[in-house]
């Protein structure tokens, strides 16, 4: 009868274990998933960020050439 005992909570032991196993690593998957999706959401918009970063520095470089341009003294 003991060894039965032993045998049951041996058994119980190894499912509780494979079960914290199992949810320990689709814990990692869905932090792995996550990170992901984040870095697929960011990547485009700071592309696009960027993109009208150069765009603004652009346009405000030819306002200030063009203004110089103007007041410059012509010869």
């Amino acid at each position: 009868m003991s060894n039965d005992s032993i045998n049951d909570f041996s058994v119980s032991l190894n499912a509780m274990f494979q079960t914290v196993g199992v949810l320990a690593q689709q814990l990692v998957e869905l932090v792995s998933v996550s990170i992901k999706a984040v870095g697929q959401f960011i990547e485009p918009l700071l592309k696009t960020t960027s993109d009208l970063a150069c765009t603004g520095t652009t346009a405000v470089t030819s306002v200030f050439q063009g203004s110089s341009s103007v007041s410059a003294p012509k010869k």
